[in-house]
Formats: structure tokens, C-alpha cells, sequence
């Protein structure tokens, strides 16, 4: 599949607030899906670089969502019909400096897709803590 990932545009923002709400309602299911909120987007990426993933027929597949001061990858969400297909790795290739610089990020114990997903990409394990929605624990990147 051809992925293209850009900035994200005005007209977007509806999608991406629609795919930050239902991957998380369907991923944390041990979660009230009531806590999770269509504007929990714009609050929870608010300062952070966007970066869109859109498949060859146009349409949005994913985001990542980065604070560029920490080097910290906030976000990583696709929509359940574009997992495992490529989207999250072009956009973890997309970040600048990718795959020289150290990025790091925070996945929950029980999101072990996930987990498996950034080892897999080159990811380790470096700390763990923990938050509302659950443990979690620190992967970094570290350069090759």
C-alpha cells in the first residue's frame, strides 16, 4: 500500500478527532469508554506537530501526534482497517531525523499490540509509571 504523510489541513481536523475517539474507545477496553471525548483531540495535541497518514485512495489512515521539544511521540492512531499495513511505520519514518535521532514515547502495559509494534521498529523498553488509563511503560529509539 502507498502511504503518503503530510501536515494536516483545516478540513481535516473532523477525521482525526473522529480517529483519536474510536480507536481509543476500541483499544481501551478496559477503559469507561465514556472518559474519551470527540474534543480530547484538539486538547490532548494541542502545541504538537501533526503528522497525517493518507492512503493511495485519498483518505485519512492515521496520525502521530509529536512534542518535538522532548522528542516525545504523544500519539501513534490508525484506523482499524489500515493496522498492519505500513501506516504506522511511514509515519514513525516520516520524523525528522528518523531513523538517526532518539525518540521515545509511552505505551500501556495492556496495549501489548502496540508494545509489540514499536519493539519491533527498534524500539526498548527504558522505564515504566503510571496513569489514568493505566501502568504504562517508557519504549526509547535508539539510533542505528
Amino acid at each position: 500500500m502507498t502511504w503518503t504523510i503530510r501536515p494536516p489541513r483545516a478540513e481535516d481536523q473532523e477525521m482525526l478527532a473522529d480517529i483519536y475517539l474510536s480507536v481509543r474507545r476500541q483499544t481501551f477496553v478496559w477503559v469507561d469508554p465514556g472518559k474519551f471525548h470527540r474534543e480530547d483531540f484538539s486538547a490532548h495535541t494541542n502545541g504538537e506537530m501533526i503528522f497525517v497518514c493518507d492512503h493511495a485512495d485519498g483518505g485519512l489512515a492515521g496520525f502521530l501526534s509529536l512534542w518535538p521539544e522532548d522528542d516525545f511521540i504523544h500519539m501513534l492512531y490508525i484506523r482499524p482497517e489500515f493496522q498492519g499495513l505500513g501506516a504506522g511505520t511511514a509515519l514513525l519514518q516520516a520524523l525528522p531525523e528518523w531513523p538517526q535521532h532518539k525518540y521515545r514515547l509511552k505505551c500501556l502495559v495492556k496495549n501489548r499490540r502496540a508494545k509489540a509494534f514499536y519493539l519491533s521498529r527498534g524500539f526498548a523498553v527504558t522505564g515504566n509509571g503510571a496513569s489514568p488509563e493505566g501502568d504504562y511503560e517508557e519504549l526509547s529509539f535508539h539510533p542505528v
